[in-house]
Parts: C-alpha cells; sequence; structure tokens
C-alpha cells in the first residue's frame, strides 16, 4: 500500500512542477509623450494568442506555459516593435511595458516588416542592444555584462579574470556608462583608478532590462567617451505584489526584493556579499578579496506625464594578503607585488521627466564617490620599508539639462551639463628611477552643451541626423573654451529595402584626461600636467546590415578611428603612450606628462545574430583590426590592445520541460607585450623596491604572446512550482583547460638553500630567470536561484 502510495505521489510530481501557468502585462505608451494607446495590438509571435490594449493602454496575457516568449505590437500610425526573449515564471508577472514611435508616413496603415533590431536615427550603426536573458544566459558569463559584451564585435579583454573593457583597440579608459540616465564611473569591482576594469561586476543584472552598446556613433547627449557609451535600462519594481530573489553563486550571495510604496511609487533593491575571502583562503592562494554591493532604484509617477526616479549604487571592497599561502616562486612573486587594498564608492542620482504634447523634459542630478586606499611594505613586514602608501578620493556632483521634441517630423534634442569635480592623493610610492611622493588636491568646474536633429526621409526609407557638441572646464585656460572642442557628428541611413540597409556615421569626440593625470603634482608642489588637453577621437563606421523575417541579422562594419593629443607619460625612467596602460590593477595616470601624440585603430567586423526561433538562438562576431600609437620618437607602434583579430561564437538550444543549454567559443589573437631591460631590473638596489621586471621601453610592444581560445558552457534547469521558481545552473568557464599565456615573471635565481644568487662578476645584480606565467584552469559554477 506504501509503495503504491508513493509511486502515485512521484507520477504527481511533473504536474505539480510543470502545470503552472504564468503571466505577461504592461501598458503602451506613445515613446515622446507618454500617451497611452488604445487599440494596440498584441501578438505572441508564432502563435495564435493575440489580445488588444484598454482604453488606459493596458494588456494583460494569461495562462502561458513558464519559458521565453517574443512579442509583436503594432497599431496604425506607429512603428510595430518587437520584443524578444520575454521570460515567463510562475512565480512573478512579467511586466513589459511598450513604447511605440510615431510613424509619420504609415499613418493609415500598419506597416509590416522584417523584425526590426534596435536602431536609432541618432546611431544606425555601432549600435547593439543586449537583453536581460541573453545576460543571463551568456556561457561563461556568470551574470556578468563586462564578460557577456565579450560576445559582440569589436569587443576584447586582456587574457586574464580582469573585466576591462577594450572596444575597437582603444584603451580601457575610453569608455562611459549610464543607468537609467545617471552616469556611473565604473561597474566593477577593485576598480582600476584612472581607467574602468576590475575583476568583477559590480550590476545587478536581475534589475536591468537591457543595455544599448554603442561602439561608435555616440549621441550628442552624452560626452568625454572615446572608445564606448553603455547604457544600462533597469526594470521598474512591480506595482501589484512584492517579490525577491535569492540568488546563491560560487562566490556570492546575493538578495532582492521589489515591490510597490503606495499607489503611485515602487521600488528595486539589492545587496550582495561576497565570501570569496575564505574560499580563497580555503584553496591556498595569496590574495583574498571580498566585496560587498548594492543597487536600488525607487520610481514615482505622479500623473501620466511626470515621474521621479531615484536610484543608487555601491561597493565595499577589500583585499588582503595571504601570508601562509604555499611557499612556491609564483605565490612569493604574488606576495612581494600585491598591496593590502581597500576600496569604497557609490553613485546616487535622481532623474525627473515631464512629458508634454510634443515630447519631454528631462533634469538629472548625480553624485558619485571613490575612495581608494593601498599599503605595502618590503617583505610585507609592517617594522620594514614602506614602499607605498596610497589614498585618494575623487568626488563629482553632475547637473544635466535635456529637451526632447518632434516638430513637424524632425526630433529635436537639446541640453547643457554642469559639474563639480574634487580629486585629492596622498601619495607615496617608492621606485626606481624617481620615486613619487606628493600630496595633491584639486577642484574644478566642467560644463558642456550639445544638440541634435534628426528626420526620416523618403517615405522613411531615408533617414538623416547632425549633432553638434561642446565641452569645456576651468582647469586651466586651455581648457575652459566651448569653442576648442566643437565635436560634430552626422549619421545616415538608407533603405534599399524593407530588409537592407547601408548605415554610416563620422564624428569627433573628446574625453578628458584622468583626475590622477589632473592632479599630478611634481617635487616643487606645482600641478605637472596643466598644459595637458581634452584627448580627440576622429571616427569614420560604414556598414551594411541584412534583417530577415527569422529574428536575424547580419551586419558588416568598417571603422577608422584617429586620436590626436593622447598624453605620453613618464614611467619607470621613460616615456610613453598613456593609451598602452590601464589593463591591471592600482592606479594609472599619476606621472609626468611629458609630451603628447597620435594614434589609430581600423578595422572590419562581421556579425550576424539569431534571436530565439524554434528553441534556438547565436551570435557570430569577427573583428579583424590594427590598434597603433606613436611612440616618443613619432614613430607607429603597435598598442598594447592590438590582438588583431578577435573570434566569439554563442549559441544555444532551449528544451522542452524548461532545460536550456548553451556554449561560447572565444578565439583571441596574442596581445603585444614590451621585454624587461635585464640590466635595470636585476639591480638589487630597484628590486628591493620594486619587485618585478622593469620594462625596456625602447622595445615597447615589439613581443607577442601566444593566441588563446576558450570554450565556455551553461546549463539551466528551471523547476517553476506553485509559489515559487527555482533555477538551477551549471557554468562551466574553460572547458577544455586550455592554458593561457601571460609574461612572464623575472625573479631572482636562487641556490638550493633558497639564497639569492649573484649575478657572475657583479655583486650588485642578482642572476636572473624567467618564471613561467599562465594560467586557465577549468572554472566550474554551480548557481541556485529562488524567486518568490
Amino acid at each position: 500500500m506504501n509503495k503504491r502510495l508513493l509511486i502515485v505521489l512521484l507520477m504527481q510530481i511533473p504536474v505539480l512542477l510543470f502545470a503552472q501557468t504564468g503571466i505577461i502585462r504592461g501598458t503602451v505608451t506613445t515613446a515622446l509623450t507618454n500617451n497611452r494607446l488604445q487599440g494596440v495590438n498584441i501578438i505572441i509571435a508564432g502563435t495564435q494568442t493575440a489580445v488588444t490594449t484598454d482604453s488606459l493602454g493596458n494588456y494583460r496575457i494569461t495562462d502561458l506555459t513558464p519559458g521565453y516568449y517574443t512579442l509583436q505590437a503594432s497599431l496604425v500610425g506607429y512603428r510595430p516593435k518587437t520584443l524578444f526573449d520575454i521570460q515567463v515564471t510562475n512565480a512573478k508577472t512579467a511586466v513589459t511595458d511598450i513604447s511605440l514611435e510615431e510613424d509619420a508616413v504609415n499613418l493609415n496603415e500598419v506597416k509590416i516588416s522584417a523584425a526590426r533590431f534596435n536602431k536609432t536615427l541618432e546611431s544606425p550603426v555601432s549600435l547593439r542592444t543586449i537583453g536581460s536573458t541573453e545576460i543571463k544566459r551568456n556561457p561563461g558569463g556568470n551574470r556578468d555584462i563586462s564578460k557577456v559584451i565579450q560576445s559582440l564585435p569589436g569587443v576584447s579583454s586582456p587574457v586574464s579574470f580582469r573585466n576591462d573593457i577594450i572596444i575597437r583597440g582603444g584603451a580601457p579608459n575610453e569608455n562611459r556608462f549610464y543607468i537609467d540616465g545617471v552616469e556611473i564611473p565604473n561597474i566593477n569591482h577593485f576598480a582600476t583608478q584612472g581607467s574602468s576594469g576590475g575583476p568583477v561586476g559590480l550590476i545587478n543584472v536581475d534589475f536591468i532590462n537591457e543595455v544599448d552598446f554603442y561602439s561608435g556613433a555616440f549621441p550628442a547627449n552624452r560626452g568625454n567617451a572615446l572608445s564606448s557609451v553603455f547604457e544600462f535600462k533597469q526594470k521598474d519594481g512591480p506595482a501589484d505584489r512584492h517579490n525577491a530573489t535569492v540568488t546563491l553563486g560560487s562566490s556570492d550571495l546575493a538578495a532582492s526584493l521589489a515591490g510597490p510604496l503606495g499607489k503611485k511609487t515602487t521600488f528595486i533593491s539589492s545587496y550582495r556579499y561576497s565570501y570569496l575571502q575564505g574560499l580563497f583562503k580555503l584553496l591556498g592562494l595569496p590574495f583574498l578579496p571580498s566585496y560587498q554591493d548594492f543597487q536600488f532604484k525607487v520610481k514615482t509617477k505622479f500623473n501620466q506625464k511626470n515621474e521621479l526616479t531615484i536610484l543608487g549604487l555601491g561597493a565595499v571592497d577589500r583585499f588582503k594578503l595571504n601570508l601562509n599561502a604555499e611557499n612556491t616562486e609564483a605565490n612569493q612573486y604574488t606576495l612581494a607585488n600585491i598591496p593590502v587594498n581597500s576600496q569604497d564608492n557609490y553613485t546616487v542620482g535622481a532623474t525627473y521627466k515631464n512629458f508634454r504634447n510634443n515630447g519631454y523634459s528631462l533634469v538629472v542630478l548625480s553624485r558619485d564617490f571613490l575612495n581608494n586606499k593601498a599599503k605595502k611594505y618590503q617583505d610585507n613586514n609592517e617594522a620594514g620599508t614602506k614602499t607605498l602608501d596610497y589614498t585618494s578620493q575623487e568626488i563629482e556632483n553632475k547637473l544635466r539639462f535635456e529637451n526632447v521634441s518632434s516638430t513637424n517630423g524632425y526630433r529635436i534634442n537639446f541640453g547643457a551639463g554642469a559639474e563639480t569635480a574634487e580629486y585629492n592623493t596622498n601619495t607615496f610610492n617608492l621606485l626606481p628611477f624617481g620615486s613619487n611622493i606628493y600630496t595633491s588636491k584639486i577642484n574644478f568646474i566642467k560644463y558642456s552643451i550639445f544638440g541634435q536633429v534628426s528626420r526620416a526621409y523618403l517615405a522613411d526609407r531615408l533617414s538623416l541626423s547632425a549633432g553638434l557638441r561642446a565641452d569645456a572646464n576651468n582647469y586651466s585656460s586651455k581648457m575652459n573654451n566651448l569653442s576648442r572642442t566643437l565635436s560634430p557628428r552626422i549619421s545616415a541611413s538608407y533603405n534599399f529595402t524593407d530588409k537592407f540597409s547601408l548605415n554610416f556615421n563620422t564624428g569627433i569626440y573628446y574625453q578628458l584626461p584622468a583626475y590622477t593625470v589632473l592632479g599630478y603634482r611634481d617635487g616643487n608642489g606645482a600641478l605637472a600636467n596643466r598644459n595637458v588637453d581634452y584627448i580627440a577621437n576622429k571616427q569614420v563606421v560604414l556598414g551594411f546590415e541584412y534583417n530577415t523575417l527569422k529574428n536575424t541579422k547580419f551586419t558588416v562594419e568598417g571603422f577608422y578611428k584617429l586620436y590626436k593629443n593622447y598624453p605620453i607619460v613618464k614611467v619607470l625612467g621613460d616615456s610613453i603612450p598613456l593609451a598602452n596602460l590601464g589593463a591591471d590593477f592600482g592606479v594609472v595616470g599619476n606621472q609626468q606628462v611629458t609630451g603628447f601624440t597620435k594614434g589609430r585603430s581600423y578595422g572590419v567586423e562581421f556579425f550576424a545574430q539569431q534571436r530565439l526561433n524554434k528553441g534556438f538562438y547565436g551570435i557570430f562576431a569577427l573583428t579583424l583590426f590594427r590598434s597603433e600609437f606613436q611612440d616618443k620618437r613619432g614613430e607607429y607602434v603597435q598598442s598594447s590592445w592590438n590582438n588583431r583579430y578577435i573570434l566569439s561564437i554563442t549559441g544555444g538550444k532551449v528544451f522542452k520541460r524548461n532545460w536550456e543549454v548553451g556554449a561560447k567559443l572565444r578565439y583571441t589573437g596574442g596581445g603585444p607585450y614590451t621585454p624587461y631591460d635585464i640590466s635595470s631590473s636585476t639591480l638589487k638596489t630597484n628590486y628591493a623596491i620594486f619587485p618585478q621586471g622593469i620594462p625596456n621601453w625602447q622595445q615597447l610592444n615589439t613581443q607577442r604572446l601566444k593566441d588563446f581560445y576558450q570554450v565556455d558552457v551553461r546549463v539551466d534547469k528551471k523547476y517553476p512550482f506553485r509559489k515559487f521558481t527555482l533555477n538551477v545552473y551549471l557554468d562551466i568557464q574553460n572547458l577544455t583547460y586550455n592554458k593561457y599565456q601571460l609574461q612572464a615573471y623575472l625573479v631572482p635565481d636562487r641556490d638550493a638553500s633558497g639564497a639569492v644568487q649573484d649575478a657572475p662578476g657583479d655583486p650588485s645584480r642578482f642572476k636572473s630567470k624567467l618564471l613561467n606565467n599562465e594560467n586557465g584552469n577549468v572554472l566550474p559554477t554551480i548557481g541556485v536561484i529562488f524567486e518568490f
């Protein structure tokens, strides 16, 4: 009897798990004026399921089996819109609001076309949109946006565990990030000051609705960027009920809560705590990182025409040494060079949006803060010689106004911005060829104006956009002049057919050097880099695009980037372009500028994307390029980012019963590096304060590492219970255990007793050897996500 009862219960488990259904609901509004639209036809692609919005613009689709869906929205007089990969679970409603743009050409018919991927009048090329589902399911991405975008064309990253973002051969500090219109300085934990990289992503991907990634063709309202702009668009909190998510990963535990705060206000919030320090100690690694972060958004819709959003995110990062790690040569080298480090940062901001009959106005107010400390002693003995004691803060307060309107078919966007910037540092760093010891504090004001006009012509076949921007600041008289940074930009797109288009953009972009450069002082306490100027970058992009009716897109884009006014900085006794630095921990730019140089990067990108169709999805991206900068002699030398070719292939399949399998192959050309100056590196007085190899800058980037490839896989399984959903995933990075090559360590050669051997005939130097520096372990991650 008991056995029969057990068999019956087991037979009911599939019913209990998979018989649950979910809901998609939302509101459809006009993109410019936020007016609610009645009568919009909402169809689930590939099915007969369709609904129509009511008098308040609301729609609701019920009784949906958990899984992924594509929605198509259409209405006479508006451009149709397709929304991909909407995830439905029984644990919470999939709230999907839709904004439609007016179609001045097709006022009396519904326009049926190929599934259009995101393309704007201002940026018809070099714009990719990544959905929330794509971020979460990306093999090897481990829910980290910095890793996910490596699947896109033009994007490379150093072959290491860092998240430096290198776009089309530009340096890691040439990128800018916005979240719901608020600029954030960095999206990684343990950030490199003066650059943008770090080893662990900061943003909670559960809150991200989509990401617009610009690798060129930046709109005029986005400045201070040379290589890319990221626009993170967060979800709103649900207005009908509270829900929560708990995520247990290989390195951290995260919890989030979202829901209503009264009739007009919603919120989302999250907190994450890492247990890497304990895990690394258990594994016997020589460094022990730990981090915490928070993120929140509160949105109040006073009425249909006025809304206020308050948001914030921040991090607390700590980095200690494990002096009890195994006494290997590699661990000795790591412990000798890595300092004890602590970082705290946050960004808080508010946006107020007022909609009118022909557009809207936007006011953005924000503040960001970074506190960075590092300390190092010779032989890690606090009673011995201190070699590094660094403290620095960066504080920015920002105000921006934008006005967007549509008049007689013209889309017009204009505005202005003002910022206060404060940078201070106490720097003590013993170095060969001259130490860095100074105290500095600077305050100055930055301001900008911008405008852009766009319009479609020839029955929507031709679209043109022209923009102009200017930036200035009162750091120096040279940069306190808007007319010196006039940055025009022009975009054009012509649709030969409904599927095939030719797209073009050219523009001039400017970026202010890092605060670490501006705040550097010489031995007399004077600002040594008052002569720096905005870094300029002229770009041209030409591309072809082909869309199909099967959610597929093909593009080919060629690009050329020409740099000017890039600082040459004094580093370890010689001078090199600052553009070659930024992909390591610590601080970049706190050196004397000795001159300025030019650079160039050019190449071609091939891209194909299959959005989810019949259970399959995939991305193919191939970039062939060259990146080089002039050295101090004026000769072009390949930059540190000149990998020459980058290949990424990502694909997956969604199966029945909520199984999903994905894989990614990434193949990257070997990066250039500079060999060591053996004579300077082996001098004992140098090595005592700088226990690593000193580059021979006369041979800047003349050597090359081996090519590298990596295969990542991910398997997801979702269990929909009555009141919650359980998602269990296995993510394996570097499945084939491929070793990637980094520049070898230069270390002293020791005898059998462990004593350092002198160089033959020269007791002031030691006998050296190169220690192989390869990495590339298989990194499995098992994660559990509860949604309720």
